[in-house]
């Protein structure tokens, strides 16, 4: 397998995830590297921590693409006296670039939010729960139906067992014996897309990161009108499904140029969560 340069790598990606796309307040593209080094092996993890540069540096990658950004709010150093300061230490010291499609992925067609629906058994066609300004097709979340009606219940089973394993699994906010078929999907943190999501008609909206009191009201409120259940799973486990396919449509799209690169999806658990308990009383 013959070397390719990294500004070749990073063109094809930003072909699928363009940085125009990203919000103003982002910080995505390339951390560190230099376009001109040779890139053979590239990792795909959701976060740019120690225990995914372990994985880069064991496997002997030599591009790690992540979801979130190393320094999404901006930094006055890169001393390897802290941590993402030694990050950056080590990655360069073993010639392994970082780069980062993080907004940018989450409204691209497909994006984030494409996999996390088929991960938990939506079919047929999707469409943008938020669609992006000038182009329709592209937007934050997705909405699409089951293959046949469930109940909330065995949906959420069935969500739990299409994503990966994290300490907390998922909190449901509904009757469990509801029927859904419309599902509203967003990976990543979605309160901001609550009010969205009853205005779409859906069964039930599955994301990360609710809040209590957003929640609530939102139950609350949604009581009166028919409104969606709620699914709320690890942040990082609704991001982590886009991993396996934006390696395939890197490789897909390096492959019709005559590149060819070796990728890995990292199944290091970077979750924050490690475990739970509850009271035997």
């Amino acid at each position: 397998m013959s070397p390719t340069a990294l500004s070749a790598i990073i063109a094809e990606l930003e072909s699928t995830y363009d940085p125009a796309w990203a919000e103003p307040w982002d910080a995505v593209g390339l951390v560190c590297g230099d376009p001109a080094q040779p890139v053979r092996k590239i990792l795909f993890a959701v976060d740019p921590v120690a225990s995914v540069a372990d994985e880069a540096v064991s496997w002997g990658a030599d591009l790690v693409v992540t979801h979130h950004p190393l320094f999404l709010r901006g930094t006055t150093t890169v001393a390897a006296d802290t941590a993402k300061g030694a990050l950056v230490h080590r990655l360069i010291k073993n010639d392994i670039a970082l780069h980062t499609a993080h907004t940018n992925a989450d409204v691209a067609d497909p994006g984030v939010s494409d996999a996390l629906a088929r991960a938990v058994g939506l079919t047929g066609a999707l469409r943008p729960l938020q669609p992006s300004s000038g182009d329709p097709a592209r937007g934050l979340g997705r909405v699409g139906d089951l293959a046949a009606p469930t109940t909330l219940g065995d949906f959420a089973a069935r969500a739990a067992r299409g994503l990966p394993r994290t300490a907390w699994g998922l909190r449901v906010a509904g009757d469990p014996s509801r029927k859904v078929r419309t599902v509203a999907v967003s990976g990543g943190a979605g309160d901001s897309l609550l009010g969205t999501a009853a205005a779409a008609g859906v069964d039930v909206f599955l994301t990360a990161d609710l809040r209590h009191h957003p929640a609530g009201e939102f139950m609350e409120s949604g009581g009166f009108a028919g409104g969606p259940a709620l699914i709320d799973a690890a942040h990082w486990a609704t991001e982590w499904p886009w991993l396996g396919q934006a390696a395939r449509i890197l490789t897909s799209g390096l492959a019709a140029k005559g590149i060819n690169v070796e990728t890995r999806v990292s199944a290091t658990v970077t979750d924050a969560w490690t475990t739970t308990a509850q009271c035997e009383d």
